[in-house]
């Protein structure tokens, strides 16, 4: 049976269209494999669970990677300083995204709060303390863990609570430091030290017996605000931007409360 000319053409033109579709879509999925990065990003220790959360989340919704490196604040801005090559800086504390933006290391107005920690004393045995100031008013006892104030922000309020009850120089004989707060927190969950100043967020992930546990009030220690900034030296500021927007989008925020953080106030990066 012969096929009419315009039977002809209207297949012609609906063939040109699909090829036209599986066209776009195929450019449409090379540019998006093409335009995917993978970010380095230096973490603090006490962000660590939450930032695991975070990190499938941001992939699947932007298609970049991020390759994580935890540890104390005051380490990894050393690290930075001496050329490690991150993209992002997710810090403790405000103190050293501030300098790093002073010293043209980080990116001007990109440093912004992202979560508010909250300190916790915590002991693994339920009987270890009813009153938590008498307890660290002991002046003879098991040891006491705290990060150290000089590379780690949670050691700072640690002993700035100390300071405030005017049990520093009690407690002191008693002390053991960590490098970061997630060694500080490996001291009191192995039993190494009876009890320590931890962060809420560790405790909230901790899947063993919850202990004995008193939320420090904030009146005792200057806030602890965790910042973010770009570093100037990112190879992929565009992507490393996206991850920044992705911090204080109501999604990250939820999760980041959930954990233990405030992000009341976080303003947009």
């Amino acid at each position: 049976m012969a096929v009419a000319p315009e039977v002809y053409s209207r297949r012609y033109s609906r063939w040109q269209s699909i090829c036209a579709g599986l066209a776009g879509l195929l450019l449409t999925t090379v540019t998006v494999s093409t335009s995917a990065e993978t970010l380095t990003a230096a973490v603090a220790a006490n962000f660590t669970g939450t930032m695991q959360k975070l990190i499938p989340i941001f992939e699947q919704q932007t298609g970049h990677q991020i390759r994580a490196s935890y540890g104390s604040t005051g380490k990894l801005y050393a690290q930075i300083r001496q050329g490690a090559p991150f993209d992002v800086f997710l810090a403790a504390d405000r103190e050293r995204p501030e300098l790093l933006e002073q010293q043209e290391l980080g990116v001007t107005g990109s440093r912004f709060t992202y979560a508010r920690g909250r300190l916790v004393l915590w002991s693994r045995s339920a009987d270890a303390f009813q009153d938590p100031e008498a307890y660290l008013a002991a002046s003879a006892g098991p040891r006491l863990a705290i990060g150290n104030p000089r590379t780690a922000p949670y050691g700072v309020a640690a002993m700035e609570v100390l300071e405030a009850l005017g049990l520093a120089d009690t407690v002191q004989p008693r002390l053991v430091r960590g490098d970061s707060i997630a060694q500080t927190f490996q001291f009191v969950a192995t039993g190494n030290a009876e009890a320590g100043f931890v962060a809420l967020a560790q405790l909230r992930a901790w899947d063993g017996d919850s202990g004995a546990s008193w939320v420090v009030p904030a009146s005792l220690h200057q806030p602890i605000d965790q910042q973010a900034i770009l570093l100037a030296r990112s190879e992929y500021p565009e992507a490393a931007r996206a991850w920044l927007d992705f911090l204080v989008s109501n999604e990250a925020r939820e999760i980041i409360e959930k954990d233990g953080y405030d992000t009341g106030d976080t303003p947009e990066p």
